[in-house]
């Protein structure tokens, strides 16, 4: 749990979504008066379904062509994202302030060559000595970068070589806990004076056959159904994964105030936990991280979930939110709309809590089962429950 002293203030968002790219691009079309239909591709990679990438063009924030070459999409979208977030703060052309910017990303690893995969899994049909095959073809068949590529902390390295934030830097991998940890960590460091300003965010491709491999060998990802989170759940549950990049830039409320920098809402606390997920520990370990949040927690009037569809711990999320709250408080599901995005997931969901604290209004419903907002959000609880394991929640608030 983060204990506050310092105020943390959201004062840039950079997000880019199968809907598009922006701020306030993303309330425009998400917070109107009706949910957007999802923008879904069902062919590609069927039987499974994929929130795609957007249309980008890469250098209005990646300018050099050498860098955009080097990178791969996640990093792309990743560095993109944190370009726009930079922007969106006022930051991009401070260079004394970027310099000096803390830098945290949550990212998974690196893609790799597919083709070169199927020639050796092909040619390993023929072989009784596939280690010594493996030996022999990997040196030759993968460009050096590739091995480089494959490294997360590659991605917090672009970032630093497009934009030039150059304080500190730190990865953290695992997922959507590694979502939380890095806002967790921002957080922590900002309230309690060690940092003043830095930028946090995660990136994901979902549109990436090792990825869908890797989650289908563990009975993860959605087949045949496109539904929305909660309505989903009826056919089995699964992911459904979504392409995006999510990046904030997060500063101590006198630091920010000293340079006339105005908030979208601020962090009032983060918690989080890992252990085991039958049905009775994570109750306990949950209402234990909920516990943990700051004494605001009580005037919690609106949920942003990042439920992720997978059926199990999503029914364990919706069980302790009822608990908690009943029915009385609206919840949005919103991997419904732009899907589960992994390291992405949590920096994304809060970035649209603070949209919907800025603009004095909560998100419509994108199902049935969602119950419609009567009042304007003043304080919103953002969840993360990990596909696999993992959860954190947040409290974001409005300034």
């Amino acid at each position: 749990m983060t204990k506050q002293n310092r105020e943390v203030w959201i004062t840039g968002i950079g997000l880019v979504s199968c809907f598009g790219e922006g701020a306030t691009y993303h309330w425009d079309i998400l917070g109107g008066d009706s949910a957007p239909e999802a923008i879904q591709e069902k062919e590609l990679f069927a039987p499974y379904t994929v929130h795609p990438l957007p249309e980008i063009d890469w250098s209005k924030q990646i300018p050099r062509r050498g860098d955009q070459r080097q990178m791969e999409n996640w990093q792309r979208l990743g560095t993109y994202a944190a370009g726009l977030a930079l922007d969106d703060a006022g930051l991009k052309d401070n260079e004394e302030l970027v310099s000096s910017m803390d830098l945290v990303v949550a990212a998974g690893g690196g893609e790799r060559d597919i083709d070169s995969d199927h020639q050796i899994m092909a040619e390993a049909k023929h072989h009784s000595d596939r280690d010594r095959l493996l030996i022999e073809r990997l040196p030759n068949d993968l460009r050096p970068t590739l091995f480089l590529a494959q490294l997360s902390n590659l991605l917090a390295g672009n970032i630093s070589i497009v934009h030039k934030v150059t304080g500190s830097s730190r990865t953290y991998m695992g997922e959507e806990n590694a979502g939380v940890t890095v806002i967790e960590n921002v957080v922590a460091r900002i309230a309690a004076g060690q940092s003043t300003h830095a930028l946090v965010g995660g990136a994901y491709n979902a549109e990436r056959l090792d990825l869908l491999l890797i989650q289908e060998l563990g009975n993860y990802l959605s087949r045949n159904c496109d539904d929305p989170v909660i309505k989903r759940l009826e056919n089995g549950g699964g992911i459904i994964p979504g392409s995006s990049g999510a990046f904030l830039v997060l500063e101590d409320a006198e630091f920010a105030k000293a340079r006339g920098a105005t908030p979208y809402a601020k962090i009032s606390g983060v918690s989080s936990d890992m252990g085991a997920r039958d049905d009775k520990t994570i109750a306990a370990r949950v209402k234990t991280i909920f516990d943990n949040l700051p004494q605001s927690k009580n005037t919690i009037d609106s949920i942003i979930s990042g439920a992720s569809g997978v059926k199990n711990i999503t029914e364990q999320e919706f069980a302790f939110l009822d608990q908690q709250f009943g029915s009385d408080i609206p919840v949005r599901a919103t991997n419904s709309l732009i899907g589960n995005s992994m390291e992405g997931t949590f920096p994304a969901n809060i970035a649209l809590a603070a949209l919907a604290l800025k603009n004095g209004k909560f998100f419509p419903p994108s199902e049935e089962s969602e119950k419609p907002a009567t009042l304007d959000p003043k304080t919103i609880l953002v969840t993360s429950f990990g596909h696999r394991f993992g959860e954190g929640l947040a409290l974001v608030e409005k300034v």
